[in-house]
């Protein structure tokens, strides 16, 4: 460096004939400094961090929505079997390609079995004990939690500048809101003290108007978050008045002058989701900060009423004119991404699934509920190795054997064996053991964790 500025010295020599412009534009860039900016406000473009536990958490998400097509296609199907020489070409009405389809299932073989039938000798594909369970699991969570399913639709309907909701939109966010599929009859038809059903003259389609707004529903969840921080940790009322919860993705880098301005952000008022704004003059510059805040609150209160606290953004934009939203929802929430998180894993990069970043800790939910934890059994399954599929049908099998032995039965193998020891028996007593090994046999091919009598069942119905 002092070899540099000699060298840079000799050409700023005032009895020097000639200036070089290259030693005096390198020392202009030693010397000067960059500006650094003191701007106070969030900055309306933002480019995504990655937090690799959500992109994680829907690569899994991208496997299940495969795994539940085709167990709605087996469902479907007679007898709710498949014929595994159909499997294929069924398969791609739901967008596999060309013999995709079989290997897909033998990857998972704790959701779908293989089997031969036990008359036709043809190979079929079904649903596993396992998977079964969790579906009827999943059912009966559904059906207990349809109150809780009447109260978040009637907050969902109250958000709405209008008071009413296109029905087909909450059609389509259905799974994520917990709704069952027929909700039209089971739920706004069957209350009709909370919602009304009617067509539109201008749009002809169908629309849910809440009857009567509940005060004692418009509170959000952010709300109870802020009064319990100020009675458990006593945080100060002004400080928390406004705010929310804010947890930069692993990266972030935070500045000076950002985590000014977010501190600034957090203080400044805003409307509640609930309440009706068409009232009031947007046109100063408080007016519309207090819009953007409060489209922040409508986002946040839209995925507190989800089950597992995600939805696509594509589903959100659905309800962006009824809830006041802004037209660019993307770069909206990339400002916001202390409070949400936006991942494009999962469908190509087709959808981005947004999280509320407060509600997860380690992949899971803080609070989970039942229907959450009977969805996340079917990704239990599709994680299980097929390494453990195997051993757990040979411990079937193990045991199977052991609880013969104890009732007297013997296999075909073993009941040869004993009659060339013995000299044999009567007629009677080979032919029952002949006919029990048989049975046996049956039982255990294909490692199934059914009995015979089941499969049957299942057939002849």
């Amino acid at each position: 460096m002092n070899i540099f500025f000699t060298y840079s010295s000799h050409f700023l020599k005032p009895n020097s004939k000639t200036l070089h412009p290259i030693p005096l534009l390198l020392l202009h860039n030693l010397t000067s400094t960059r500006p650094i900016s003191k701007s106070t406000s969030i900055p309306k473009k933002m480019d995504r961090v990655r937090d690799h536990g959500y992109d994680n958490y829907m690569e899994i998400e991208k496997k299940i929505r495969k795994v539940l097509k085709f167990q709605a296609l087996i469902l479907s199907q007679p007898h709710q079997i498949i014929q595994a020489s159909r499997l294929d070409m069924l398969a791609r009405r739901l967008g596999f390609k060309q013999h995709e389809a079989a290997a897909f299932v033998l990857k998972f073989p704790h959701v779908f079995e293989i089997y031969e039938h036990p008359v036709q000798r043809v190979l079929y594909c079904r649903l596993t004990r396992k998977a079964h369970l969790q579906i009827e699991q999943e059912k009966r969570a559904l059906a207990a939690q349809v109150p809780d399913a009447v109260t978040r639709l009637r907050k969902l309907v109250m958000m709405s500048n209008t008071g009413r909701i296109r029905l087909e939109h909450v059609r389509i966010a259905r799974y994520e809101f917990g709704l069952p599929d027929d909700f039209e009859y089971s739920v706004v038809l069957k209350y009709p003290e909370y919602f009304r059903l009617f067509d539109a003259d201008e749009t002809r389609s169908k629309y849910i108007e809440v009857v009567e707004k509940d005060p004692s529903l418009a509170v959000c969840a952010i709300e109870k978050l802020r009064e319990r921080e100020y009675r458990e940790k006593g945080v100060d009322a002004e400080d928390i008045r406004f705010s929310f919860i804010v947890n930069f993705p692993p990266g972030f880098k935070i500045g000076k002058y950002y985590r000014i301005a977010v501190w600034k952000w957090q203080r400044v008022p805003y409307w509640s989701p609930y309440e009706d704004v068409s009232g009031y003059d947007m046109r100063s510059l408080e007016a519309q900060k207090r819009m953007e805040k409060r489209a922040v609150a409508v986002i946040h209160e839209l995925l507190n009423l989800t089950v597992e606290k995600k939805i696509t953004l594509e589903r959100i934009a659905h309800f962006r004119m009824a809830m006041n939203l802004p037209k660019k929802l993307k770069e909206f929430l990339l400002q916001h991404q202390g409070i949400f998180y936006i991942s494009t894993r999962g469908n190509h990069g087709k959808l981005h699934t947004v999280f509320l970043r407060e509600a997860y800790r380690k992949g899971e939910l803080v609070e989970p509920n039942d229907l959450y934890l009977a969805r996340r059994k079917l990704a239990e399954l599709v994680l299980m190795s097929p390494r453990k599929a195997k051993m757990d049908s040979e411990l079937v099998s193990y045991h199977r054997d052991w609880g013969d032995d104890e009732r007297g039965f013997v296999g075909r193998e073993c009941g040869e064996n004993a009659f060339e020891d013995f000299g044999g028996c009567n007629d009677d007593r080979q032919r029952r053991d002949s006919n029990a090994g048989d049975d046996y046999d049956s039982d255990t091919d294909g490692g199934s964790d059914k009995t015979l009598d089941e499969e049957d069942v299942r057939v002849t119905d």
